[in-house]
């Protein structure tokens, strides 16, 4: 147990080392100065208090979308449906507030309620492809992105325009999620991401049910063996992550956006299966993550700015990233990695016995 909880750790650690390491050399090669660089990302990212508040405020979306995909995998889920149904959560908010027409907190509280209930739907229906129809869910909530989009297309240049340019109404004043701190963008919705990575660890880890979710995802034929009902914990992992993608849209639109238009909600999906597979499918390591991915996002444009480095060297970084962790975690499932760890860990544990020995000894 102990072998695995280190290893979860150092994997991570290390590809964004070695990431980094690679960036390194890439801006050297391009004639500029790589400690500089890193110092105006680190600049763009923290070096003041609005550039901080920018951070956090990036790091929400890629929070819930991260968190989405570690709440499904862990039950064997592969839901790639994130983005749709941050976006389908997104939708419901925003149309909600709009169609109501009233102003007021409680408008706030239903808009998201109908946010984490639509993006739920949005997963129980490639769950329920895969769980009676036995289609690949890779396939169906990749199709159900293409669909969350073009919907949401449909809602900004017809159903919910306002004017000549393609774009909704803006979320009534009264409406929107309100901030922590008045004078930056930080809103509650931060808040609600990091408490539910902490809630969804807590049942992951500390429940019966969530250790049953878990077994699923690691042998369905042995749980079923069991008596566990794997398709309806699968059905219900499409759900529950469905409704956690939809609730992170629906503080999004409700407390940063505003208003749907043409691109909004691009890559998060695809993000946050990134950054949930380098944490390990850890959930709190999935907040690290994204904070992290958020850093690199918000700094890299600074850092283009004060040294000409193009951002497209974070976007290497962060490819990097995901190689690396990821082959990392697949090298431990070969034979002479896994007897050499395994014989790394022994020889520690022999050494710690010694040594207790000789103290106990010496007393």
């Amino acid at each position: 147990m102990q072998k695995t909880k280190t290893l979860n750790v150092l994997i991570p650690v290390l590809s964004i080392l070695l990431a980094f390491v690679v960036g390194m050399l890439i801006i050297l090669a391009l004639g500029k100065n790589p400690i500089e660089a890193i110092g105006f990302l680190m600049k763009g990212a923290f070096g003041s208090k609005t550039n901080l508040a920018n951070t956090v405020v990036r790091a929400m979306p890629l929070i819930f979308t991260g968190l989405c995909t570690c709440f499904a995998y862990r039950c064997g889920v592969f839901n790639l449906g994130g983005e749709g149904q941050f976006l389908t959560g997104a939708m419901a908010a925003i149309t909600v507030t709009l169609l109501i027409g009233h102003d007021g907190w409680w408008v706030t509280i239903l808009a998201v309620l109908a946010g984490t209930v639509a993006g739920g739907i949005w997963g129980l229906l490639p769950g329920l492809l895969k769980t009676w129809r036995g289609l690949n869910e890779m396939i169906t909530t990749i199709m159900f992105n293409y669909v969350a989009t073009l919907f949401m297309g449909y809602l900004y240049t017809t159903a919910l325009r306002e004017g000549s340019v393609p774009q909704t109404a803006p979320v009534p004043d009264a409406s929107k999620i309100g901030r922590i701190i008045p004078d930056l963008r930080i809103t509650w919705g931060i808040v609600i991401a990091v408490v539910l990575g902490i809630a969804i660890w807590y049942f992951l880890f500390y429940t019966s049910k969530g250790f049953q979710l878990r077994a699923v995802g690691f042998n369905p034929t042995a749980s079923s063996y069991n008596g566990l009902s794997v398709k309806r914990y699968m059905l219900a992992a499409f759900i529950v992550s469905g409704a956690i993608a939809g609730l992170g849209g629906a503080c999004d639109i409700l407390g940063t956006q505003f208003r749907l238009i043409s691109g909004y909600g691009g890559g998060y999906g695809f993000d946050g299966v990134a950054l949930a597979l380098i944490a390990q499918l850890h959930p709190l390591a999935t907040v690290v993550v994204a904070y992290f991915f958020a850093v690199l996002r918000v700094g890299s444009t600074t850092m283009q700015v004060g040294t000409g480095v193009p951002t497209s060297v974070i976007d290497i970084i962060q490819a990097l990233v995901i190689i690396f962790a990821v082959a990392g975690s697949s090298m431990l499932y070969l034979p002479k990695v896994k007897s050499f760890v395994a014989n790394l860990f022994e020889g520690k544990s022999e050494k710690k016995a010694d040594n207790v020995a000789v103290s106990k000894e010496a007393n």
